[in-house]
């Protein structure tokens, strides 16, 4: 049975009459990706500084690491990792000298462990360059680099992805799957709904509230309450105007050369054949899609 290494209940955090994370409640197991998705100002970044203990909880409590958030925060620290969002490097070091400090921190002091984390991820190439002088993607790698070169259990990592090209983003998930094969547990924010899919379980995040955490799988089935049809035809802006009259529509919109529909449940993709080509719009084709993370998203956030 998988190890429940995070455990948060009723975790809350106010900001004066601000409600920043609002009554939280979830548990992390060993071995699985959870994912943490919403958008900005939505709660991702507090919740993970709750757990941290770098912030202190209005109401709840919570244990990491089997360690009380409140009563034992340098315990959690000294044996977790944390990649932070602003990628907390010393510009003016190079790459392995910024592993080294770190290492450092955390009482590695193995030539042969920093080298096995350059090698692990892929930095012998810009290893005596300056952190200020890497591209976006390299210092992902390199801030991922000191969170792990300590081999910590859990691996909390807050939106590593922001401003890295799509390439790079897929291949930073390559290498956190990498890391749990190896018995990490990840913990990973971020605000791109297309990432939710390589998670184990993904929790949604709004206005401070979980609404929802399950596997992608389930949330599909259990959080969307009706059917997702992708509609090629002209014009399109016209197709989304015919949409949006119709009460049955829930939501439209372009999706590339395309229009994605979400429909309640008794709508057959027959009926939105003829109510569109009623109004003298062409149709090539309609077709009945399984629904997308975001569509579960904004189901959950309407409701």
């Amino acid at each position: 049975m998988a190890e429940s290494l995070i455990v948060a209940e009723n975790l809350t955090k106010k900001f004066g009459d601000f409600v920043a994370v609002d009554h939280v409640s979830f548990e992390a197991f060993s071995g699985e990706v959870l994912g943490y998705l919403g958008p900005n100002g939505s709660g991702k970044t507090t919740t993970i500084r709750l757990l941290l203990g770098l912030l202190q909880m209005t109401e709840g409590n919570a244990t990491v690491l089997g360690f009380d958030v409140i009563k034992e925060p340098e315990l959690i620290r000294s044996q977790i990792g944390y990649m932070s969002q602003k990628f907390a490097l010393y510009d003016e070091m190079s790459v392995k000298e910024n592993l080294e400090f770190y290492a450092g921190i955390y009482g590695v002091r193995e030539q042969s462990v920093i080298d096995k984390t350059i090698e692990q991820l892929g930095l012998d190439e810009v290893i005596t360059v300056r952190a200020g002088e890497l591209s976006t993607g390299w210092r992902q790698r390199l801030a991922l680099a000191t969170a792990i070169v300590h081999s910590p259990k859990l691996l909390f990592l807050d939106e590593p992805t922001g401003g890295v090209d799509p390439l790079a983003r897929r291949q930073f998930w390559d290498l956190i799957y990498e890391l749990v094969d190896r018995g990490m547990t990840a913990f990973v924010t971020t605000h791109y709904m297309d990432e939710a899919e390589y998670c184990t379980r993904v929790g949604f995040m709004r206005d401070g509230k979980l609404l929802a955490l399950d596997t992608p799988s389930s949330l599909k089935k259990s959080a969307f309450d009706g059917k997702a049809y992708d509609i090629f035809g002209n014009p399109l802006l016209k197709i989304i105007e015919v949409l949006d009259d119709n009460p049955n529509i829930l939501r439209s919109g372009l999706a590339g050369d395309h229009i994605r529909a979400i429909t309640s449940r008794n709508i057959r993709g027959r009926t939105l054949v003829n109510m569109l080509k009623s109004e003298g719009i062409s149709i090539r084709k309609i077709n009945q899609v399984e629904p997308q993370l975001e569509d579960v998203f904004l189901a959950l956030a309407s409701g």
